[in-house]
């Protein structure tokens, strides 16, 4: 089992998905066992989302695969973790997911320099169907042009 040095676990439909408003890096409350599978790139974050429970933010069906090496101290792997804020960033989300449409989102999973899980989350809007194909519509014009810009 190889464990990289650094683990970038990204959720590539948030952006598609989603109109961001305002981004935030919250830690996160893992167990042994979580770690050493995430440090070994055993996560996905694309069907996950966050939700106060308790005036606490927890991040719901982030998946962490079990630890291969551990015994019956390995983790469940769909749980919630809390995620770690400050007080005024936390207060920030509650009041504006009290408006409605708007959702927090993970965007990024990865290791910090210190050795740290971190997350980047998201305060997004969801949008609409047409939103989606003007997204799609500007990624295939920007492709173009940089085809005929490489051809010159």
């Amino acid at each position: 089992m190889k464990i990289e040095k650094t683990v970038n676990i990204f959720n590539r439909r948030a952006r598609f998905e989603y109109e961001i408003l305002e981004e935030f890096e919250a830690g996160m409350v893992l167990t042994g066992t979580e770690i050493k599978s995430l440090r070994s790139s055993k996560a996905s974050i694309t069907e996950s989302f966050c939700q106060f429970i308790d005036g606490e933010l927890y991040i719901i069906n982030m998946m962490i695969d079990e630890y291969k090496l551990g015994t019956f101290y390995n983790h469940k792997t769909k749980r919630e973790r809390k995620l770690l804020l400050h007080k005024k960033e936390l207060q920030k989300l509650e009041k504006k997911l009290k408006d409605a449409g708007n959702t927090v989102i993970p965007l990024k999973l990865y290791i910090n320099d210190k050795g740290k899980a971190k997350v980047l989350i998201a305060l997004g809007r969801g949008k609409k169907l047409f939103d989606k194909r003007e997204a799609i519509k500007d990624r295939e014009n920007k492709r173009n042009l940089d085809r005929i810009l490489k051809k010159s």
